[in-house]
């Protein structure tokens, strides 16, 4: 085993060059189970404050549900519906890493001068709004896990607190690793205070926070422009930007053309959990897609949170992976974990699931949900230690990265 894989940026081992349209760059260049998808902890819903501890309609606490109920039970084939609520992404503690891995094969060089990676990446999030010491050293991805939601960057309007996501930028430009913003649009941790305003207020200040947004990081490569669609979340604001309208979904719509308008060269990304493990949620996802897309909304690409994914069968998941990419755009798991505590299941699961994911010819990037053990939002599904120590899981994926 290689035991410095970030060389592989030096070395210059070929990509899987499967990520034809995750070249642009902006400027120059749930979840599962019943579970559900996001709500985020030290963040706050669309309609209450963004004062720590929060989460959709009123659980708190890392891991909690909220926004919704938990939802059924699952099975292998599928064809069971999980809860439409949401569940906490709480982070977890900053602390040293070990600088013996990388995320993925590359031909780029690192370091200053060097260039972001072009092809099929493998990320991750901050750790309770920070990134963790020497996090490119296993990802080459980041995406902010709460620090860039609406009620977390303006918690009173016109007042923007961009500081962390500076951080963050400054940390994926340093070293030249691909930045994703999470999120424009959605119906959890948005300011309180947007649904207060009047309609032409409402669709102002969304205007506002994507434009100041976009010429504040104009190297974002992808954005989360609407996270977890109705039943899921809806914001408070929808009617003020545009509603249902003609398409049943235009205030989507609005939120894709607006994002093109202010981040021209991104990959725009709707994205939702359960669309690759339920086949309710798959079936109401598909159509939702089918609508604003017809309806010209400039969606670039489909994320799967696929945090439930970990309890289905491999093959089911793929043949919903496969559906996704019948609406001719790529797709990204954008949130993946697996909840096991079994050391041993958990790397089963990941060498299983993983490897469909990176061999799909449509699945252009993977970003794992968290990956410091008791620093995660949902339990059990850390694959490294805070001393470095690493799951099997992780070292797996470490050592499979580090052959391709």
């Amino acid at each position: 085993m290689n035991k410095n894989r970030s060389s592989r940026w030096l070395r210059g081992t070929t990509w899987i060059a499967l990520g034809v349209a995750a070249l642009a760059a902006c400027g120059d260049g749930g979840d599962g189970g019943g579970a559900g998808g996001e709500g985020g902890a030290g963040s706050t819903t669309s309609a209450g404050t963004t004062s720590n501890g929060t989460t959709s309609n009123g659980t708190t606490g890392n891991g909690t549900t909220g926004n919704g109920t938990t939802g059924s039970s699952t099975t292998s084939n599928g064809t069971t519906s999980a809860g439409t609520g949401g569940s906490n992404e709480g982070g977890g503690g900053a602390g040293a890493s070990s600088s013996t891995s990388s995320s993925t094969s590359s031909s780029t060089s690192a370091g200053a001068g060097g260039s972001e990676p072009t092809g099929k990446f493998v990320g991750n999030i901050t750790t309770r709004g920070a990134v963790r010491d020497g996090f490119a050293n296993y990802w080459n991805q980041i995406t902010p896990e709460n620090e860039g939601k609406w009620g977390e960057v303006e918690k009173s309007r016109g007042n923007k607190d961009w500081s962390k996501l500076d951080r963050i930028y400054k940390y994926a430009q340093d070293n030249n690793i691909i930045f994703k913003h999470h999120v424009f649009v959605w119906g959890s941790q948005q300011p309180s205070w947007v649904g207060n305003l009047p309609g032409n207020e409402q669709q102002a200040a969304v205007r506002d926070w994507m434009k100041s947004f976009c010429e504040r990081y104009p190297k974002t490569k992808y954005i989360d422009v609407v996270n977890e669609p109705p039943p899921h979340t809806t914001p408070s604001y929808k009617n003020g930007i545009g509603g249902d309208g003609a398409s049943g979904w235009d205030w989507i719509v609005n939120s894709f053309k607006w994002a093109r308008e202010f981040c021209p060269n991104a990959v725009l990304i709707l994205n939702d959990y359960n669309n690759i493990e339920y086949q309710n949620d798959h079936n109401n996802f598909m159509k939702i897609a089918r609508a604003v897309i017809a309806a010209g909304a400039p969606v670039d690409a489909i994320g799967a949170q696929a945090h439930d994914a970990y309890k289905i069968n491999t093959n089911t998941v793929k043949g919903f992976v496969d559906q996704l990419a019948s609406l001719g755009k790529p797709v990204y798991i954008t949130e993946y974990d697996i909840g096991e505590a079994n050391d041993n299941r958990q790397k089963q699961i990941m060498e299983e699931q993983f490897t469909m994911y990176w061999n799909h010819p449509s699945v252009q990037g993977i970003t794992l949900w968290g990956y410091i053990v008791g620093t995660t939002w949902r339990d059990n599904t850390g694959i490294q230690y805070d001393d470095n120590r690493m799951r099997p899981a992780m070292q797996w994926l470490m050592d499979f990265l580090d052959s391709q």
